[in-house]
Order: C-alpha cells, then structure tokens, then sequence
C-alpha cells in the first residue's frame, strides 16, 4: 500500500452522473443545478419520509379563535 488516499467518488443523486467528493462545493450534488432540482422536489412533497400523517391545521379555525 502506498499510504495514498484513493479521490471518493459519489454519483449524483439527480442526473447520476459520476462526482468527486473532495473538493466539491456542491456536494452530494454535481452542480448548482442538480441541487435546486432536488431542493424543488423537496418543496413539491415529491420526496416523503414515512411516519404517520400529521393533522392539518386549518386557519380558519385560527381565525375565529382570535375574534373570542
């Protein structure tokens, strides 16, 4: 063994598309872009993480709370 760190290499969770570790400012990511795709993703709830659904709050009821 040469004592050498072999350069990690991670593919890109959006395009797949083969990424160094080290020194990437946008990592897991390849880019900028690949990162607000999957920041866009987040926000349309495309992605969930399993758990029981939470109650909806609904303003209207907030509302009327305020008024009494």
């Amino acid at each position: 063994m040469t004592g050498r760190a072999v350069p990690l290499k991670i593919k890109c969770p959006t395009c797949r598309k083969e990424v160094s570790w080290e020194g990437n400012p946008h990592r897991p990511f390849c880019s900028e872009r690949c990162r607000l795709i999957d920041l866009g993703a987040w926000t349309q709830e495309r992605y969930r993480i399993a758990g029981d659904k939470a109650a909806r709050r609904n303003d209207e009821d907030d509302d009327e709370e305020k008024l009494h």
